[in-house]
């Protein structure tokens, strides 16, 4: 779609710091009369690539590695008249782990001393975060498809995939960051197509709540890619190719090198099937899809102080709607189970959406010394969705969409001896280009109708947080987050933001606990003219939309065992003007809306394994949910208000388990696992045809088996819903009406490296 004007600000207008990829790692390093070693050659190197950096213990034994990229790493320390000592460290976005090596003395045999447990998780944050690394998302059943999120919902409690939206926590808005640096998207619900190919991510971290101010304020998660960068491959490229039953194909080619200064991966991708997304019946009918894309990383070290880092990422989707074919229905037919109305008459219907997504995202790292970083990042987003219905429709509606986003973001970080300082501005601006039009073939006589909308907006936030540590085994964390949104509505907020995390010693459990603001401006959606006269035709009305929200309060505790890491958090999000959807009449026309209030709560397990007899790891990821709303329409279609009091939105389900695994297999072949079991979400219609408030319970088993045939060839065998277990998860109006889980699918996967 055209538009016809774009602002880009200035990083120095735009200055921000919405959240970081980046953490560091510290230590000190003594001797056996715990004496401090100056001088000592310490190395951080990359457990999943070739980049490594070296630096030197001072006077007091000390070192510091600024800027480390989210990841697992190995730190060794050599020293003259000493063994060589190595420990696994993970370093998660904002955690700064310190690191203990006490050095003995050498013996005339050279010895490498393995410390204990590498520190798996964060003791000095408040938030619950699960990284999942490129191997898990290549061994997950499904994980690697282009429009599969099994990456999150296998791994993240209380995440899951209904009505063909990504739901978290009782919500739907989330925030992608590449690199560190935000992907703005005010839509809600209106794309289907993913953010990103799972097969460009190195790491994929997801914060679920209980972030500081540097992380913004999409209250239900924020999924941080770290995307692969050619630091992995010596000019390499690796072409994967699948073929599976419903004529489905998931293909990519990718290349990527790296000197000690520069590194880049460049790679295409593209997709298709008969099996798009879910389906209103247990038959798949009008329900292809297909799609492209590409994606580029660019990293250039100009001096050990100086970095720069370019992400580029394009992708075009079609999706077919599928439709429900028999006429004498729940949907189709006006019976007593839906009170004599139709809910969604979809026979013989042929629509279609169209999606498009471009990024551009730089950034410049540096660091002026050890304590203090600064990244200075303008980005460029554009995203469309355009839904057509086929002109023999009974309602021929067309909704197209173009969102256009510049701006930029700046932070800076102190990081002193006991205390962590973020400050920053974030920024950005939006033009929307939007199309409505409806063609009237029911019968009714309403003429055909076009409305064109041109809104724009901005946002500006500047945020403070500060993670203070007085001892050791303590942070306390303040923060605050002004906002102005500017649009269709004017608003401002402050975020205030506190938490804490008590680490217990020799224990090493984790205590945390936080209590916070959230502000989530609204999409810049607008109606006038006909198109509210077509509304106010169908007994709707439409008001402006306010921002979200939010005030969340939570606790939680992380036990390591023995490299076994279980963690156990209960939370509760009080909403005002919590974002949903809703269509216009027998329409496909959707538009946002927001509910007055909200309550979701809740409380989540996790579990993972260590390596267990060095050939297979465990993980689990529990959630016990309740997602409730009620009271009036306060934004957008005004066509309905809840029931007095609070009660179950579309997408409550009550518990969500995940439980999967994988298992190294002789001659170099592996298994791997993963069952997901739903308690069913709320019932729409109770007792037709399901009795009670919910509908039924669901459990599917996914599996995946593959062996490498030497270093460059491997192949893999996928089932996911190995039993073909078939349930209506949902029976609320969306795409194509209700929604039943996919059936089986059956793929073959080929991998070939190759050397250029």
């Amino acid at each position: 779609m055209r538009f016809t004007r774009l602002i880009l600000l200035t990083p120095f207008l735009t200055l921000a710091a919405y959240a970081s990829i980046f953490g560091s790692v510290r230590g000190i390093v003594h001797d056996p009369q715990h004496r401090p070693v100056e001088n000592a050659m310490v190395m951080l190197r990359s457990k999943t690539s070739d980049w490594s950096t070296t630096t030197n213990t001072d006077a007091a034994g000390q070192f510091t590695f600024p800027a480390i990229a989210i990841g697992e790493y190995t730190v060794t320390v050599v020293a003259p008249g000493f063994n060589q000592m190595a420990s696994d460290v993970l370093v998660n976005s904002g955690s700064h782990p310190v690191l203990h090596f006490s050095l003995n003395v050498a013996t005339t045999k050279e010895t490498v001393i393995v410390s204990g447990a590498p520190e798996a998780v964060p003791t000095d944050s408040a938030t619950p975060t699960t990284l999942v690394s490129r191997l898990d998302i290549e061994h997950t059943p499904g994980a690697a498809r282009t429009n599969s999120l099994a990456m999150i919902t296998d791994y993240v409690p209380g995440a899951y995939f209904t009505h063909d939206q990504l739901h978290i926590r009782g919500g739907h808005q989330t925030s992608w960051l590449i690199d560190g640096v935000p992907v703005p998207n005010t839509n809600i619900a209106s794309n289907l197509g993913p953010q990103f190919d799972p097969k460009d991510i190195d790491y994929l971290e997801v914060n679920r709540g209980s972030y500081g101010a540097e992380f913004g304020d999409r209250t239900y998660g924020v999924f941080n890619v770290v995307p692969r960068t050619g630091f992995e491959r010596n000019n390499q490229g690796e072409l994967v190719l699948s073929a599976g039953n419903f004529y489905q194909t998931n293909d990519a080619l990718s290349f990527g090198s790296h000197t000690e200064r520069f590194a880049y991966y460049a790679s295409l991708n593209a997709n298709r099937s008969n099996l798009g997304i879910q389906t209103p019946v247990p038959q798949v009918v009008h329900d292809a899809d297909n799609g492209y894309g590409g994606f580029g990383s660019l990293i250039f070290n100009i001096d050990p102080s100086n970095q720069l880092r370019l992400v580029t990422s394009l992708r075009k989707d079609y999706y077919q709607i599928p439709y429900d074919p028999f006429p004498n229905d729940i949907e189709n037919a006006p019976i007593a189970a839906n009170g004599f109305a139709a809910q969604y008459p979809s026979l013989d219907l042929r629509d279609s959406d169209h999606e498009s997504d471009a990024i551009a995202n730089f950034s410049w790292v540096h660091t002026f010394n050890s304590k203090l970083l600064l990244t200075v990042s303008p980005f460029f987003h554009y995203n469309a969705a355009d839904y057509d219905s086929a002109a023999t429709d009974p309602v021929a509606t067309t909704e197209h969409r173009g969102s256009t986003y510049g701006g930029g973001q700046v932070s800076f970080g102190a990081n002193l001896a006991k205390n962590n300082l973020q400050v920053g501005l974030y920024s950005f601006y939006q033009q929307d280009n939007e199309l409505f039009g409806a063609t009237f073939n029911n019968g009714t006589g309403n003429p055909p109708f076009t409305d064109t909308e041109h809104p724009t907006g901005s946002l500006e936030a500047f945020f403070i947080d500060d993670k203070f540590k007085p001892v050791p085994w303590l942070t306390l964390t303040a923060g605050m987050r002004p906002t102005h949104f500017s649009g269709g509505v004017s608003e401002n907020a402050i975020s205030p933001r506190f938490g804490i995390a008590l680490n217990v010693p020799h224990l090493n459990w984790t205590f945390r606990a936080f209590y916070g603001h959230y502000y989530q401006a609204p999409p810049l959606i607008t109606a006038s003219g006909p198109l509210i006269q077509f509304a106010t035709a169908n007994n709707l009305g439409f008001i402006k939309l306010n921002g979200e929200r939010d005030e969340e309060h939570q606790f939680g505790l992380t036990i390591p065992y023995h490299g076994w890491i279980l963690d156990a958090d209960n939370f509760r999000t009080n909403v005002v003007n919590f974002f949903d959807h809703n269509n216009i009449g027998e329409s496909n026309l959707f538009f946002p809306i927001t509910i007055a209030q909200a309550v979701i709560r809740g409380w989540e397990l996790t579990l993972r394994s260590p390596r267990i007899a060095h050939r297979g790891q465990l993980h689990l990821a529990y959630s016990n949910q309740i997602a409730e709303g009620g009271g009036a329409i306060t934004g957008g279609l005004t066509d309905f208000s809840l029931p007095a009091g609070l009660s179950p939105l579309d997408h409550d389900q009550r518990n969500t388990l995940n439980l999967g695994g994988d298992v190294t297999l002789p001659w170099r072949a592996y298994a791997s696992t993963n069952v997901y079991y739903g308690s069913g979400f709320s019932n729409a219609f109770p007792g037709q045809p399901y009795p009670g408030a919910y509908l039924p319970r669901h459990t599917t088993f996914d599996l995946s088996v593959g062996k490498d045939f030497g270093e460059r060839f491997s192949a893999s065998l996928n089932a996911l819903n190995v039993a073909n277990r078939r349930v209506e998860l949902d029976n609320s109006v969306t795409f194509g009406g209700f929604h039943w889980n996919n059936p089986r699918e059956i793929y073959v996967e080929l991998r070939y490296r190759f050397h250029y």
